[in-house]
């Protein structure tokens, strides 16, 4: 197949909705109609690496007996993996701020400190997360105080694992947390990677929303941002519920600024900031 012809593949009805109803199971995120081009465009080349000419033979083999690792794949592929070191800054502000003093106070009285950056993607979030504890708590790795990243999508994982970004990543960081956070990557021109110190406070791990939860808590903090928008609202209730589960009494969660939290949780949950939700009298220095 060349890559003209990759233009033409037409994707069924039918073959879309089977794609949409192994994601949404597999995952729990929908694709919305009129996103066949989206799959098409994110699919094309795993066709092409399987010398196939149409997606139904494409959904007959991730099926089949020898599908696994191109099921994966497939999934992989159709999960959004959209970051940038401090997206959302206004988050980061408030862990500085107005939590991280708290949490310094309580490592340094010999407490256990979690954060939880779920969905982590390519590691941006818990390395921003991870710069802005060090600047309030520079003797951080002298206590019990550590970062748990977690994706769906085994490829970022890896990547979050080694810390290597391109040198554009030093814009999105500002000036005074870029020096916090890269050394520039041995043998590499173009790439920084982030510093051991950080990536020492942080520990990668494989998390599927839809499976049971390897993580207990408490969890001092959870940021869990621009996840649940993809999912059905049932889905969405869930995953809610089980973060507030595992959150400490005195927790905050973060979500994006496009997503909600629906009434059921309203009284164990309370907007404190923009989407930022606290237990109702948690303390949050102001």
């Amino acid at each position: 197949m060349t890559g003209t012809d990759l233009l033409r593949l037409d994707l069924s009805e039918d073959a879309f909705e089977k794609i949409a109803a192994i994601l949404a199971e597999r995952t729990g995120i929908r694709l919305e109609p009129g996103t066949q081009r989206l799959v098409v465009s994110r699919l094309s080349r795993h066709l092409r690496r399987l010398g196939l000419n149409n997606f139904e033979a494409f959904l007959d083999h991730v099926l089949g007996p020898n599908g696994t690792d191109d099921l994966a794949a497939m999934i992989d592929a159709l999960t959004t993996n959209t970051t940038r070191f401090f997206r959302e800054s206004g988050h980061f502000r408030i862990l500085e701020d107005q939590i991280m003093p708290r949490l310094a106070e309580k490592a340094r009285a010999g407490g256990r400190v979690r954060i939880w950056s779920a969905a982590c993607s390519s590691g941006e979030e818990p390395y921003s997360i991870a710069a802005v504890v060090e600047k309030c708590m520079p003797d951080v790795s002298q206590f019990n105080f550590r970062i748990l990243a977690t994706d769906i999508d085994s490829k970022v994982l890896k990547a979050a694992e080694e810390g290597r970004y391109a040198s554009a990543a030093r814009r999105d960081a500002g000036p005074d947390f870029a020096a916090r956070l890269f050394e520039k990557a041995t043998g590499a021109d173009d790439t920084l990677r982030v510093r051991a110190a950080l990536r020492n406070l942080v520990t990668v791990r494989y998390l599927n929303f839809m499976d049971p939860w390897p993580v207990s808590g408490p969890f001092d903090v959870i940021f869990c941002r621009n996840v649940a928008i993809y999912m059905e609202p049932d889905t969405q209730m869930r995953i809610w519920s089980g973060l507030e589960q595992v959150l400490d009494r005195d927790g905050v969660l973060f979500i994006g600024h496009s997503e909600r939290i629906g009434p059921p949780l309203s009284d164990r949950l309370e907007l404190f900031g923009p989407t930022s939700f606290r237990r109702p009298g948690a303390a949050i220095s102001s």
